[in-house]
């Protein structure tokens, strides 16, 4: 074998680029595969992923100047196996995982971004013109159109940014031969600015928009989906009864202590106790040890403890008062606001930050047949942490809301002690992912370890805290296997 063959191939090439002898030879050997006419992987590789990492690539040597366009242009790439272009070629090609497909049409404009590998990507002006043509299966339908304007327009600078699409549309539009697709931009535009009539528009998240109340759709859709599940759930009340009240005298504290502890305050629990008490605040930690107290003086507040909305409206309200309280002593934090920026989790963004108000509204009117009081608590609980609307303090306000739901119904409150907070964050994430089995799971069990908790004393909590993992690290927890038991299971001879 020569010793081009013995050399490790790249992970895509081209016939073109090496002697055909060579790569003949190497096919036959089982070495390399073909994937379209005159291109090769290794076939150690996984083809469709080797496309999907170098569909630029290929784009660019088989269809050099390439504009990607049409329902393309909204994701900048392949999206369904798809990949729509404008080029003179009038082939498409195949390939594992993705068909390119060219139509032909005016080229790259200036005001079309400019790729390394030579191909090029439509503006936003331009790719809304193009897919507000003559419908045909290469456009976007009207629906995730709309969609596209939404996200722009959610944008920091949505306004100025849409303001300048509509310009630059009404630049090229004559150009690129879519003048009749301007009008229908602008109409849409307008509508969404809030300056002209919006009867129009299709979507919810544009028309909620156009009224002045964005909304998040996609998280929307999700808290809906909720509600869904959880009108079809069983009721399955866990009672506080006044019998055992005595039981429960010192949870405000360990619920302040938890809520806080798995969000990052950390003290000990004496520390905690002198904070709470003894109003003793560490000079070191003012703003920390506020936290513990604010929460605490929320939770042993009859007005606020079982304190639950009636309407969508009082549902905003109570969040804001209630973190007004809860973040005094971050003034930093905007107590007692809605964020004005965007957040993110492990690179997942959260509500963009206008359509706060207006999701939180919405979402909440969907949970109006959610009856059950646990069904319900759950149901306030994610609307809150799915949305996110506060700068700082969203966990422990969930929690307050879900609470205070199962208080008005006279049922166990619940909480998450720190051996229990990998459990509690992985059904969040499960949920996020439409997953709701989970996260209503863990919140039942974490219900049925609160109402089997001895809470009168400090003595005989700490005892059933140790002896059930609740004080464990979370750290420790995942490396030991380390889980939540519940007081029943205890061995208490």
């Amino acid at each position: 074998m020569s010793p081009m063959a013995r050399r490790q191939w790249p992970e895509i090439f081209w016939s073109r680029d090496h002697d055909a002898a060579v790569i003949s030879r190497a096919a036959s050997a089982g070495e390399v595969s073909r994937i379209a006419r005159g291109i090769y992987v290794p076939a150690r590789l996984d083809a469709r992923a080797v496309v999907g990492r170098n569909w630029q690539r290929i784009l660019a040597r088989e269809f050099p100047g390439a504009l990607v366009a049409d329902a393309s242009a909204r994701w900048l790439a392949p999206h369904d196996g798809r990949l729509l272009v404008v080029h003179s070629r009038r082939s498409p090609l195949d390939l594992p995982g993705l068909r390119i497909e060219p139509r032909e049409g005016p080229g790259p404009l200036p005001t079309d971004h400019a790729m390394p590998e030579g191909i090029w990507f439509s503006s936003d002006a331009r790719g809304l013109l193009d897919n507000l043509a003559e419908p045909n299966e290469r456009l976007l339908a009207r629906e995730d159109l709309e969609r596209w304007i939404e996200q722009l327009a959610s944008r920091r600078d949505g306004i100025r940014y849409l303001n300048s699409v509509r310009d630059e549309a009404r630049s090229i539009a004559g150009s690129i031969r879519r003048r009749t697709a301007f009008v229908q931009l602008e109409a849409i535009i307008r509508a969404t600015l809030a300056t002209g009539p919006a009867t129009g528009l299709r979507t919810r998240a544009l028309q909620s928009r156009a009224a002045g109340q964005p909304i998040d759709e996609r998280r929307l859709a999700r808290v809906e989906a909720l509600a869904r599940h959880l009108e079809g759930q069983a009721p399955d009340p866990v009672l506080a009864s006044p019998g055992l009240a005595g039981q429960r005298v010192l949870l405000p504290f360990y619920e302040a202590y938890f809520s806080n502890y798995i969000e990052g305050t950390e003290f000990t629990l004496d520390e905690a106790a002198r904070i709470i008490f003894e109003q003793r605040i560490p000079p070191q930690r003012p703003e920390d040890a506020h936290d513990v107290f604010s929460t605490y003086r929320l939770l042993t507040d009859p007005g606020w403890l079982a304190r639950t909305p009636a309407s969508p409206s009082e549902f905003v309200d109570l969040l804001l008062a209630r973190h007004e309280i809860l973040m005094a002593a971050r003034p930093d934090n905007d107590p007692g606001r809605f964020r004005q920026i965007e957040v993110h989790a492990g690179g997942t963004p959260f509500s963009p930050w206008p359509s706060i108000e207006g999701t939180l509204l919405r979402g909440f009117a969907t949970g109006g047949l959610v009856s059950d009081p646990f069904a319900r608590a759950v149901f306030v609980h994610f609307l809150v942490t799915e949305v996110h609307p506060f700068a700082d303090g969203n966990g422990r306000s969930a929690r307050m809301a879900m609470n205070a739901e199962l208080s008005a119904a006279g049922e166990v409150r619940i909480v998450i002690p720190t051996g229990y907070r990998n459990d509690y964050l992985s059904g969040l994430a499960a949920a996020t992912g439409d997953a709701f089995g989970p996260m209503i799971r863990i919140l039942n069990y974490a219900r049925r370890w609160t109402a089997e908790m001895d809470f009168s004393s400090r003595e005989a909590a700490e005892e059933l805290l140790e002896r059930t993992n609740a004080l464990v690290n979370p750290i420790v927890a995942i490396r030991d296997g380390i889980k939540l038991k519940l007081p029943s299971r205890l061995d208490l001879a």
